[in-house]
């Protein structure tokens, strides 16, 4: 089968230059991204790439006691295991679905390998990539002395942007397991952003209604990882940034049909 590169639903291949995307082109596969998929084991040989086309995934660091914490994620604008761009095959962190995908192209570790080392444009679009994670993850760093409803905020602005229309599914023990805090803890913080009118939430989701509030309670922690990938990458990541997505604060075509459904969330 062949995946023409302004078909693809990702966005780092989408911005790829055309003879670097003919270098992967060949050798991709299809398949979907069900919830809990493992994409990579701590510690274990990257043996594949993922370039999602929907859905998010969580890069999950693993304590020497077994604890997880995520430490950033991913959609639709990126891809999996960077490492492999920084020329080693393993890495210390696990990925995983967080949020279900019904498509990712991706292809074997060898096969990119081998292309980088035959494009050094193919290279240096991926480390800009890379470059933007970083800035992701320091900024995760940076609001963890944030109050768990303003890294909750950030959270659901980073879901949201990868996401289609403003419903997003996850379970408050999955959110928590994320955020790193305890279960009853991500309660009462969803229980304050509905209460402000910033969010739905109910029966493993959340519905967005006030993006702008939420940017707001996010107080900076969200919009510098967004900002520099849309600068490194040359494609927008944020919403409300672009001709393709609504603009930030202003209810979508489909919301009211799901607040018409908020009793039976």
């Amino acid at each position: 089968m062949r995946y023409a590169q302004t078909e693809v639903g990702n966005i780092l291949l989408n911005t790829m230059a055309a003879p670097d995307y003919a270098l992967l082109e060949p050798h991709f596969q299809r398949i979907a991204l069900p919830v809990r998929l493992q994409l990579h084991e701590a510690g274990c040989k990257i043996e594949k790439i993922y370039f999602p086309e929907d859905g998010i995934v969580s890069i999950v660091a693993v304590t020497l006691d077994g604890k997880q914490c995520e430490v950033g994620l991913f959609g639709r604008e990126g891809m999996s295991e960077t490492a492999t761009v920084m020329g080693t095959d393993h890495s210390p962190h696990e990925a995983y679905v967080q949020i279900e995908g019904t498509s990712s192209l991706t292809l074997a570790t060898s096969v990119l390998d081998e292309a980088m080392a035959r494009s050094s444009t193919l290279r240096l679009h991926l480390l800009k990539y890379v470059q933007a994670m970083v800035i992701q993850i320091s900024t995760s760093i940076a609001a963890a002395g944030q109050t768990i409803e303003q890294r909750l905020a950030r959270w659901l602005l980073m879901c949201h942007d990868r996401v289609n229309g403003d419903t997003i599914q996850l379970t408050h023990e999955f959110m928590a397991m994320m955020l790193n805090v305890r279960r009853a803890g991500v309660t009462i913080a969803l229980n304050d952003l509905a209460e402000r009118q910033f969010i739905i939430t109910g029966r493993g989701k959340v519905i967005i209604i006030d993006r702008l509030g939420l940017e707001r309670l996010a107080a900076g922690s969200y919009g510098l990882a967004e900002t520099e990938y849309t600068r490194l990458v040359r494609a927008p990541l944020r919403r409300g940034v672009d001709g393709a997505n609504r603009t930030i604060g202003q209810p979508s075509a489909t919301l009211q049909e799901q607040l018409q459904d908020h009793y039976s969330i």
